[in-house]
């Protein structure tokens, strides 16, 4: 199996949903695997551990948050130096960069805050490149909130929340691009990374 598309570049996989999905442990297993079958590739997340990435972590902790405007400033400048220091050096090596979140999280969840999804897509794709593919997790919020609950040993922020992720989840069901597969959440871990790496073989190496 080649480790890159028919032009030379490597491909960038995202995964997307609501908190609770288990979008970690996907995008772990799936890096782990390419690894395996030894196909370069890379795993990151946003936000990052840079210094926006740390403001919006102080953010969505914080008594008071920071206005969905501030918030979406913070992302895009954290989003801007992830892609020129992450995304596009490993998409030149020809890598496989698998993100755990991406600015499709940034149109749902700043969405679910007021701000209109579309605009922040735009703004978006102004410079972040387009996935090869997304697979955006669905699950039942009160089963995300469940797992979160007896899985972590934080409590939940208010990203987690149910009302609020209830909104999100509608928004990410708007996103309906043709690299965009839904997919179900609620099935065992290893069904769901069968799966899932099933349409990467045939979407990206097939």
């Amino acid at each position: 199996m080649k480790a890159s598309r028919q032009n030379g570049h490597g491909c960038l996989i995202v995964i997307e949903g609501i908190d609770g999905a288990g979008k970690t442990t996907l995008a772990r297993s799936i890096y782990t695997r390419l690894i395996n079958e030894g196909i370069p590739a890379v795993l990151t997340s946003e936000p990052t551990d840079g210094p926006w990435g740390r403001q919006l972590r102080l953010s969505l902790s914080a008594a008071e948050r920071l206005t969905p405007e501030e918030e979406l400033r913070l992302f895009i400048r954290d989003r801007q130096e992830h892609i020129e220091k992450v995304i596009y050096p490993s998409l030149r090596e020809g890598r496989v960069v698998v993100c755990d979140r991406y600015y499709f999280s940034t149109m749902a969840y700043q969405g679910a805050r007021g701000l209109d999804p579309e605009a922040i897509r735009r703004e978006n794709e102004a410079f972040a490149p387009r996935p090869d593919l997304v697979f955006l997790l669905e699950i039942d919020p009160d089963v995300a909130l469940r797992r979160i609950k007896y899985g972590r040993p934080e409590a939940p922020d208010r990203f987690e929340q149910l009302a609020y992720l209830k909104v999100v989840k509608r928004l990410f069901e708007g996103i309906t691009d043709s690299f965009v597969v839904h997919i179900n959440a609620s099935i065992p871990p290893e069904a769901l990374l069968d799966q899932v790496w099933e349409r990467i073989l045939t979407s990206i190496f097939g």
